[in-house]
C-alpha cells in the first residue's frame, strides 16, 4: 500500500545581516537554489515549502539549549 509521509527538516543558521528580513531572506533564497538544483527534494521528497524566522541569540535560545541537554544521556549511560 502507499503512504504520503508529510516531512519536516528544523535547522538554526547564522547569518550576518544588517535586519531579521535581511537574514530571512538570504537563508531563503540560498535554501531555495538549493533545493531548485536538487532531483532528489524536487521529484523524489517532493520539497513544496520553506519556512523560517530569525531571531537574535539570547536568553530565550540559551534555555532550549539547557533543556535539551538535560534530557541527552550522559556519557557514562548504557543502553539496554
Amino acid at each position: 500500500m502507499m503512504y504520503k509521509v508529510h516531512w519536516i527538516i528544523d535547522g538554526i543558521a547564522e547569518i550576518e545581516a544588517d535586519s531579521k528580513e535581511e537574514a530571512e531572506k538570504k537563508l531563503q533564497e540560498s535554501l531555495e537554489e538549493y533545493v531548485k538544483n536538487s532531483k532528489d527534494l524536487m521529484n523524489k521528497y517532493v520539497a513544496r515549502t520553506i519556512q523560517g524566522t530569525a531571531f537574535k541569540p539570547g536568553s530565550d535560545e540559551n534555555e532550549d539549549k539547557s533543556n535539551d541537554d538535560e534530557n541527552k544521556p550522559s556519557g557514562d549511560e548504557t543502553n539496554s
